[in-house]
């Protein structure tokens, strides 16, 4: 038997290093020049071993298997800091949602045909508060995307200081292409079930990919005929029956707002910044927005068929034009180029990156900017990244990054504006309070300096660089592992 009389502050599978030993047969204390320590059995996290466990038991789930790997390689340290976390098997316990629901969704098309999709919801963690994450429809749509998503949802809630917890859900059905009244029956069918999980205490989902303020409304009627109640339990509604204003900006403001903390941190800014942006939906327009606002510059926008290159800047008028096709005839991209021809386009799904500009937002989807991307982004002088989807970067492309010292944060940081806003809708239906745009603008903006504030705490580096990364999942962890700390093993 071997007892350590002094603590061991770094961490492996196995150790080589001088400790003393009590011996228990020869009742001798002895000073081992060479011992090789098992930590295996002690109270400390090795998130190697914790990885593979979870790969073992939810295998053919790449994403969600991503984002655990990026979160735990960053708080390691931190967490076996604290070895009454371990005791309770605590980072498995937050690693694992607490519920997944999976369900067949019946509906019927226009032609008359029965179809079917599959719905879920993933209840990942609420020791800070309700679940709270959005609901995405889109053909991708898997679990282990969802647990991916929930995942990551469960930190940047607790980053926002507001009182929620972590879940997402959605579909693998596709509103491209049907029709409003398809659209509806599906949104009802999927809700039947839905409403059972949900609940303003219990559940509150939003929108995200696939999911804007028509499916928002659709399923919120629904609910409310099944439940007979009038409660803030989706959020991104109508400002006639409970929005907030400000909502539908939040996600892609707040990047922006990030992005500027970042650049004031060297002292630089937005102003006369060449951007390029991927996506065209809600955040990829509205950071767009507020870049122009800003005084920067947008060149590119882009969606699943490809991105166009605007030489001339995207300005006011185009946006806006951007923001007619995709959001009113809900059409392609590419028709950018039919209204202003001195633009480019470039079609087979390509991406932006490759592009000179000095600012790279990516507004997209998952794993869309990868490690030769991201090369070319740093060769042609980007200074600055700031993630406006969630988890876009692959772990090889924001290896570049860090490893070039630029600025760059991940979605769970600077994407936080969404839900934050969400949070602020909730609070606004808990109070039967109306707050006006200056008032949750001027709340968003505090909410992402403080963010801001607790990445920079907690994720400078010795040589002064600030890792983001490392920054944004401590300061989630910590939060969330302390209130599951108080509320006992449940």
């Amino acid at each position: 038997m071997v007892v350590l009389l002094k603590s061991v502050n770094f961490v492996g599978e196995n150790i080589k290093r001088k400790v003393f030993y009590f011996d228990k047969k020869v009742s001798k204390r002895h000073n081992a020049d060479t011992y090789y320590i098992n930590i295996l059995n002690s109270n400390i996290m090795d998130a190697k071993k914790v990885l593979e466990d979870l790969k073992r038991r939810f295998p053919n789930e790449p994403e969600y298997h991503q984002a655990v790997e990026e979160v735990l390689g960053t708080i390691e340290e931190e967490y076996n800091k604290h070895p009454e976390f371990d005791k309770v098997n605590l980072i498995e316990r937050l690693c694992i949602p607490d519920r997944v629901y999976q369900f067949r969704v019946t509906w019927q098309d226009d032609k008359g045909n029965i179809q079917t999709n599959m719905g879920y919801r993933i209840q990942h963690n609420n020791a800070i508060g309700p679940y709270k994450g959005g609901i995405r429809f889109h053909a991708s749509v898997n679990l282990g995307i969802l647990k991916f998503l929930a995942f990551e949802q469960t930190f940047k809630n607790s980053l926002t200081t507001l009182p929620m917890g972590g879940g997402k859900g959605g579909s693998d059905f596709s509103p491209r292409g049907k029709s409003n009244a398809e659209v509806m029956r599906f949104c009802q069918a999927f809700m039947l079930e839905l409403t059972r999980h949900i609940g303003p205490n219990i559940d509150v989902p939003a929108g995200d990919i696939g999911v804007g303020g028509r499916e928002v409304g659709y399923m919120f009627g629904v609910y409310k005929k099944l439940t007979r109640d009038f409660s803030g339990v989706l959020t991104g509604k109508g400002l006639e029956f409970g929005g907030s204003l400000i909502r539908p900006e939040a996600t892609g403001y707040g990047t922006v707002y990030f992005l500027r903390a970042m650049l004031k941190t060297k002292g630089d800014s937005i102003e006369g910044k060449k951007v390029l942006i991927s996506g065209a939906g809600n955040v990829a327009q509205y950071a767009a927005e507020k870049v122009l606002q800003l005084g920067g510059k947008v060149m590119t926008m882009s969606d699943s068929d490809g991105y166009i290159y605007d030489p001339d800047g995207i300005d006011r008028e185009k946006l806006d034009y951007i923001m007619e096709l995709k959001n009113v005839y809900r059409g392609r991209i590419r028709e950018y180029v039919d209204q202003y021809p001195t633009a480019k386009y470039v079609g087979d799904g390509a991406k932006p990156w490759f592009e000179k500009a000095d600012i790279a937002l990516p507004c997209a989807t998952q794993n869309e900017l990868n490690e030769e991307q991201a090369k070319a982004l740093v060769a042609n002088g980007v200074i600055a990244v700031a993630e406006g989807a969630n988890m876009p970067s692959t772990p090889g492309a924001i290896r570049v990054f860090q490893e070039a010292k630029i600025l760059y944060s991940p979605g769970k940081a600077s994407n936080a504006g969404g839900v934050s806003v969400s949070g602020l809708e909730m609070s606004q239906n808990s109070e039967r309070l109306s707050w006006s745009a200056e008032e949750v603008d001027a709340k968003l903006l505090w909410i992402m300096e403080n963010i801001h504030e607790n990445c920079v705490k907690y994720g400078t580096e010795p040589d002064g660089y600030v890792n983001y990364v490392k920054g944004a999942n401590v300061a989630g962890f910590m939060k969330v592992a302390k209130a599951m700390m108080a509320q006992g093993i449940v």
